[in-house]
Parts: C-alpha cells; sequence; structure tokens
C-alpha cells in the first residue's frame, strides 16, 4: 500500500501590504498576498515571552483573487487555507532563486473593513444571530413530550 500524501496549510494573521491584482495574458486574475503570522517564545536572556514575526506569500486566484484585491488592504486579518508550492528560478544576475507560497483554496475575510476599535485585533464574532429563546428555562415540574423514553 502507498503512503499518501498531504500538504494543506491553514493560517490565521494580518495582511503587511496592500493586496497586488494582475491579470495572466489568458486573463485569469492572480492576487499576491503577503501576511505575517505571529508566534510566541521564550526569550531566554529576559524570561520574557515575546512573538515572532513569520511571513508568508499567497497568491489568490480567480475572482477569489480579485475579492482579496476589492475588498483588503494591509493590516487586515485574514484566514487561509491552502497549500504550499515550491519553485524556483533564476534571477537578471543568473542566480538561483527559491521561494515557498500558499496557494490559497479559501481567503476569510476576518475583522472588520474600516479597522476596529480594539487597536485592529482579530475578535471572534459569529455570523449566525443568538436566539435567545433556546436558553429560556422550562417551569417546574413541566413534562414534555419526550419523558417517556426509557433512556
Amino acid at each position: 500500500m502507498a503512503a499518501t500524501n498531504l500538504n494543506r496549510v491553514i493560517i490565521t494573521g494580518n495582511l503587511t501590504r496592500d493586496p497586488e491584482l494582475r491579470n495572466l495574458p489568458s486573463g485569469i486574475a492572480i492576487c499576491n498576498l503577503r501576511v505575517a503570522v505571529n508566534s510566541r517564545r521564550k526569550d531566554n536572556q529576559t524570561g520574557e515571552w515575546v512573538d515572532k514575526p513569520n511571513y508568508f506569500n499567497v497568491k489568490v486566484w480567480g475572482v477569489q483573487g480579485e475579492n482579496c484585491a476589492q475588498y483588503l488592504s494591509k493590516g487586515r486579518p485574514v484566514a487561509i487555507d491552502g497549500r504550499l508550492d515550491w519553485s524556483e528560478w533564476e534571477d537578471q544576475q543568473g542566480n538561483k532563486r527559491q521561494s515557498v507560497d500558499i496557494i490559497a483554496d479559501s481567503v476569510q475575510f476576518l475583522g472588520s473593513r474600516e479597522g476596529s476599535e480594539n487597536g485592529g485585533r482579530f475578535t471572534p464574532q459569529s455570523d449566525v444571530p443568538a436566539d435567545t429563546g433556546d436558553f429560556e428555562s422550562a417551569p417546574a415540574g413541566a413534562r414534555g413530550a419526550d419523558d417517556d423514553i426509557p433512556f
């Protein structure tokens, strides 16, 4: 039996610059994003926890890329679900160059377009309004239709 390979990445972070949109000669849109993702580590000298930023290049294809270019801007928090793509090329001086990019399958816009009141940080919110009727308590001694079920 052959081993199954998996190439999947999910990140959340903030855009470090405005999206860059371009169209290929075929007319297909491609949007380039740069996303900063912080990880925490303990500084051995001070004992303090510090953020270490990691930067990722993200490519978003087609209509989704056009939407990213239209609605996203520097500082906006995003969630990216995609796969890693390695490429190699020669620059103008003949030096070999390499990069690993994320090819986005989906981009979720987090936070608000105008920025948030809490300094641009993402605050999780549900898109579904809460139905508080589900939390009303039943009067004591009330019996429902399922009370005869023996389990």
